[in-house]
Protein backbone atom coordinates (compact mmCIF):
# COMPACT_ATOMS: atom_id res chain seq x y z
CA UNK A 1 0.00 0.00 0.00
CA UNK A 2 1.28 3.48 -0.91
CA UNK A 3 0.86 6.21 1.67
CA UNK A 4 0.54 9.73 0.41
CA UNK A 5 1.09 12.81 2.52
CA UNK A 6 -1.68 15.37 2.09
CA UNK A 7 -0.51 18.53 0.35
CA UNK A 8 2.73 17.04 -0.94
CA UNK A 9 2.00 18.21 -4.49
CA UNK A 10 1.57 21.88 -3.58
CA UNK A 11 3.72 24.54 -5.16
CA UNK A 12 6.65 25.94 -3.22
CA UNK A 13 6.11 29.24 -1.43
CA UNK A 14 7.39 32.34 -3.26
CA UNK A 15 10.60 33.90 -2.06
CA UNK A 16 10.26 36.52 0.67
CA UNK A 17 9.88 40.10 -0.55
CA UNK A 18 13.14 41.14 1.12
CA UNK A 19 15.14 38.95 -1.27
CA UNK A 20 13.35 40.57 -4.19
CA UNK A 21 14.29 44.06 -2.99
CA UNK A 22 17.91 43.03 -2.51
CA UNK A 23 18.16 41.47 -5.96
CA UNK A 24 16.54 44.53 -7.56
CA UNK A 25 19.01 46.80 -5.75
CA UNK A 26 21.89 44.69 -7.06
CA UNK A 27 20.55 44.91 -10.63
CA UNK A 28 20.18 48.71 -10.41
CA UNK A 29 23.71 49.05 -9.02
CA UNK A 30 25.13 46.94 -11.84
CA UNK A 31 23.19 49.02 -14.39
CA UNK A 32 24.64 52.27 -13.04
CA UNK A 33 28.18 50.84 -12.84
CA UNK A 34 27.84 49.79 -16.49
CA UNK A 35 27.19 53.38 -17.54
CA UNK A 36 23.40 53.31 -17.34
CA UNK A 37 21.47 56.41 -16.43
CA UNK A 38 18.28 56.74 -14.40
CA UNK A 39 16.06 59.68 -15.35
CA UNK A 40 13.35 61.20 -13.16
CA UNK A 41 9.97 61.37 -14.89
CA UNK A 42 7.29 63.80 -13.71
CA UNK A 43 4.16 62.40 -12.08
CA UNK A 44 1.33 61.82 -14.53
CA UNK A 45 3.58 61.31 -17.55
CA UNK A 46 3.01 58.08 -19.44
CA UNK A 47 5.36 56.15 -21.68
CA UNK A 48 2.51 55.15 -23.96
CA UNK A 49 2.29 56.71 -27.38
CA UNK A 50 -0.95 58.38 -28.47
CA UNK A 51 -3.42 55.83 -29.75
CA UNK A 52 -6.66 56.33 -31.67
CA UNK A 53 -9.75 56.27 -29.45
CA UNK A 54 -11.38 52.89 -28.99
CA UNK A 55 -14.63 52.14 -30.81
CA UNK A 56 -17.51 51.66 -28.43
CA UNK A 57 -20.11 49.06 -29.27
CA UNK A 58 -23.71 50.02 -28.54
CA UNK A 59 -26.13 47.20 -27.90
CA UNK A 60 -29.77 48.03 -28.29
CA UNK A 61 -32.17 49.69 -30.70
CA UNK A 62 -30.76 51.56 -33.67
CA UNK A 63 -31.70 55.21 -33.86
Amino acid sequence: MITRVAGSNRKAKPEPAQETHESLDALVSAFIRGGGEIRQIANGVSGQTAMPPSRHIKIGKKQ
